[in-house]
């Protein structure tokens, strides 16, 4: 599926208020809220390790809750498809600028480190 075609069936979905600054708020807030799902699941695979390394307990978990995780990053792509309709730009403005951003990062030897402007 392409990233346009995502878009449009996920907004046949979307049922939240009209008024823009509602709108922003909800899928701003959405979007933090199933990262945070997602954060919650992998705090708890290390949570319950019992007794096997950090490295163990997520290769483990991540087979056992691959599903599970899938399922709630389909929940971070359906916010993020709003989030980026909100502000006028498509997913595939997004991801090709995303992409541009890493392979100047990567060139001027910058990948590592912090600051959104490196």
């Amino acid at each position: 599926m392409k990233f346009h075609e995502y878009s449009k069936a996920a907004q046949e979905t979307a049922f939240y208020s009209k008024d823009p600054v509602a709108a922003f708020s909800y899928v701003t807030l959405g979007l933090v809220g199933e990262a945070g799902e997602i954060a919650e699941k992998v705090k708890k695979l290390l949570r319950d390790r019992d007794g096997m390394t950090v490295e163990e307990a997520l290769e483990k978990g991540i087979k056992e809750k691959r599903l599970e995780l899938a399922k709630e990053l389909g929940d971070v792509l359906w916010y993020l498809a709003a989030f980026s309709r909100e502000i006028g730009v498509t997913l595939e403005e997004v991801a090709k600028m995303n992409i541009e951003k890493l392979q100047s990062r990567k060139q001027r030897k910058v990948l590592s480190g912090s600051g959104d402007n490196r």
